[in-house]
């Protein structure tokens, strides 16, 4: 089975991995659970955020297709997205990796899924996060862990998967898998080696579409993770000239997954697919240049991460690019919350494309208990607001006790599913108002 070989794609310092983040935590430790592939540079300040304009609309929108659509499917994109209210990621868990577990491992799923620090998933703690009143999981999953050198998934880690989406289903949550990591630098070398790289990419697609072929609408697909960006041609720093190739090539990478899913047949004729933003910023994606795939049966949303300030949203300590800042809740901070989440709305749903904010957190180490009770339940009120699906970052011994298979703090378990009912978080008290 082809191992993991190095951590190139993780920031070492950033956030430990095992009680954050899990989407690109910066460490290869199992601590605070937050995604390993989180660019380590600030995004701009809402002051410096451009206004959409009426050049920088989404790409080709899909003609839905001629052919009637079954009844089961009868829900489009932006209502599924609606339906799916609320959601939180199986954080640190099937994406979790290590040269240290290929080494001394044994090779079995189990090795892999508890390796950053999380327990054996169990049939109720997938239960517990419907009960807590979560509508989507989101299934982060390292393919790589387990596959072969000519791009065959192990059938055990793709069963070990399904049998955990299964259980979301019978509990009535909506799921997304998606492809999380870059190991061995895939996604990086597309630029250089890009048939290679799009052969195999097809080949890890083709059979998560077999495998998923028949799972009707709850289940939701999603291209990739933070990987769709290539620092090294262009940045949005103003290093590089390649702005132009990057997007394309990103473009390219997305169209091939709508084309490879919708080529398997059977209910991925219809499914609901998730498009990966530029690095899933939310000003790289409202950039002109990033386009929505065409897909016949118009059935895609797009995907964004919400770790904005990084310096609170991100940094458990200081870093050689930023302070870390325990509290947040400032005026101008609300502001850039508020700009960033229009933008999307302005950008995409005013357009007909579903917005789904696939990970959104900070850590707890080092923060200011009430700012991160603040932070979190206005992230997911700005953004259900404005009629998206705000999905939680979360690995064991962050929000969600893996244990018990409840919340920890129920107070921001309140503060988050209140947006469901009509309910609006009082930004400046910290609390809950009809």
């Amino acid at each position: 089975m082809r191992k993991t070989k190095t951590f190139c794609a993780i920031l070492i310092g950033i956030v430990l991995c095992i009680a954050g983040m899990g989407c690109g935590s910066t460490s290869t430790q199992a601590g605070d659970g937050y995604p390993a592939e989180i660019t380590s540079i600030p995004e701009p300040t809402a002051t410096s955020t451009p206004v959409p304009t009426a050049t920088n609309t989404p790409g080709p929108t899909a003609t839905p297709t001629p052919e009637p659509i079954p009844e089961e499917w009868s829900k489009s994109t932006m209502e599924i997205v609606r339906d799916m209210g609320i959601g939180i990621n199986l954080g640190n868990t099937f994406e979790a990796f290590g040269d240290w577990v290929d080494k001394w491992g044994d090779g079995s799923v189990e090795s892999y899924v508890t390796c950053w620090g999380s327990p054996v998933i169990t049939k109720e703690m997938i239960q517990g996060y419907a009960k807590e009143g979560f509508g989507v999981l989101r299934v982060p999953v390292h393919w790589f862990n387990l596959m072969d050198d000519d791009y065959n998934i192990s059938p055990e880690y793709l069963a070990s998967v399904k049998e955990v989406v299964d259980w979301a289903l019978e509990a009535d949550m909506y799921v997304i898998v998606n492809i999380h990591h870059d190991e061995d630098n895939f996604f990086a070398g597309f630029p250089t080696n890009k048939e290679n790289r799009m052969a195999a990419y097809k080949k890890i697609w083709t059979q998560l579409a077999e495998a998923f072929r028949d799972y009707g609408d709850h289940l939701m697909l999603e291209s990739l993770n933070e990987e769709g960006g290539w620092d090294s041609i262009w940045n949005k720093w103003g290093n590089g000239t390649g702005k132009p190739e990057v997007y394309a090539l990103l473009n390219e990478i997305n169209q091939a997954f709508v084309d490879t899913v919708r080529a398997s047949g059977g209910n991925n004729t219809y499914r609901h697919l998730l498009i990966a933003g530029y690095q899933t910023g939310i000003t790289e994606t409202c950039d002109a240049l990033f386009h929505m795939p065409e897909d016949p049966a118009g059935r895609c949303a797009v995907s964004v991460h919400y770790y904005t300030p990084s310096t609170f949203a991100i940094l458990e300590e200081d870093a050689s690019w930023g302070k870390a800042v325990p509290t947040w809740g400032t005026d101008a901070e609300f502001k850039e919350l508020k700009n960033y989440m229009s933008m999307l709305k302005t950008h995409f749903v005013d357009n007909g494309v579903p917005v789904i904010i696939g990970e959104y957190g900070c850590p707890k180490k080092n923060k200011d208990a009430d700012s991160v009770l603040l932070y979190l339940s206005s992230v997911c009120k700005e953004a259900y607001k404005n009629q998206m699906c705000p999905i939680l970052w979360d690995t064991t011994g962050s929000h969600y006790d893996r244990e018990n298979c409840r919340m920890y703090d129920q107070e921001l378990l309140k503060a988050l599913t209140g947006v469901l009912d009509g309910k609006i978080i009082n930004l400046k008290e910290n609390s809950l108002v009809c």
